[in-house]
């Protein structure tokens, strides 16, 4: 199913697709011939994070072709003992070629993450720390502060709704914004209408 969901969002004009798991992945670039942001979500006891944990979701990955391996790089919890930056460190030391993005939740998060060596910082994991708000919609806020600050391309992501939410992205200085549930979970977008709709009559 997401294949052909990414055929229709290559059609669109979306130059790339962030993908979880290596099926996926391999099954969209095969697709749409678009390039790839993989990532593989997975639990293990001892790790709060989720978004390609440990070395064994990279090797996947990197084996699939992924352009870009997404990682978890919030400050939590590792079962390893490594810190989120050491864990970027062990993956560019084996894959040095490799891009990666860091999925991550706050400002400092976001510095720590490309002193560490990350290419990408992207902003999927804000209101999803216990110790980051949840909004209602996109952080845009964190988006402008880490444009500002960082030399690396800084990725829109997290609860965007609408087109006119992508734009502000931009225009809070995103490199390029990613667009989840929005356009691929219908049960998120049907209650969003009725949510709306039910507003509006009651």
């Amino acid at each position: 199913l997401m294949p052909y969901m990414a055929g229709g969002a290559r059609e669109a004009g979306s130059p790339m697709i962030r993908a979880n798991t290596v099926r996926d992945v391999v099954g969209i670039k095969r697709e749409t011939g678009l390039p790839v942001i993989g990532l593989i979500k997975q639990v293990y006891e001892g790790y709060d994070g989720y978004i390609t944990p440990t070395m064994r979701e990279v090797d996947a990955l990197a084996e699939a072709g992924a352009d870009i391996i997404a990682v978890d790089c919030t400050d939590r919890k590792r079962g390893d003992g490594l810190s989120p930056w050491e864990y970027i460190g062990t993956i560019k030391e084996k894959y040095p070629d490799q891009i990666l993005m860091a999925d991550i939740s706050d400002y400092q998060e976001g510095i720590q993450a490309w002193k560490s060596g990350i290419d990408l910082v992207s902003t999927t994991m804000s209101g999803y720390t216990d110790y980051t708000p949840r909004l209602e919609g996109p952080d845009f806020e964190l988006v402008r502060r880490l444009s500002e600050e960082l030399p690396i391309p800084v990725i829109g992501e997290g609860r965007v709704h609408t087109p006119e939410e992508a734009v502000k992205m931009l225009d809070m200085g995103a490199w390029a914004v990613i667009v989840g549930g929005a356009i691929t979970r219908p049960l998120e977008i049907a209650g969003r209408f009725m949510k709306a709709v039910n507003g509006r009559t009651a």
